[in-house]
């Protein structure tokens, strides 16, 4: 799996400092490999890493039991805060 950023500066509402922090910190974590292209302008590809990619099915499934429970999770939230 390759990800380039984008160079608008902003991607899906994350600011690009935002994400070159998140970045950094999983390529400290050895989950993401960085590859910096010497080209005008400059480009850089992300790739997982195997430790990364075997997490992939555990997101998958926090996701799914997200999508699952949101509705409960928000209306126990709406009863608490009442």
């Amino acid at each position: 799996m390759r990800w380039r950023p984008t160079p608008a500066g902003r991607h899906r509402g994350i600011s690009h400092k935002m994400l070159t922090r998140n970045l950094r910190m999983l390529e400290r974590n050895g989950l993401v490999e960085r590859t910096a292209h010497p080209t005008v302008p400059p480009r850089v590809e992300y790739t997982l890493t195997a430790p990364s990619r075997g997490l992939l099915a555990t997101v998958d499934a926090m996701c799914e039991w997200t999508h699952t429970y949101l509705g409960r999770i928000e209306t126990a939230r709406r009863r608490f805060d009442a």
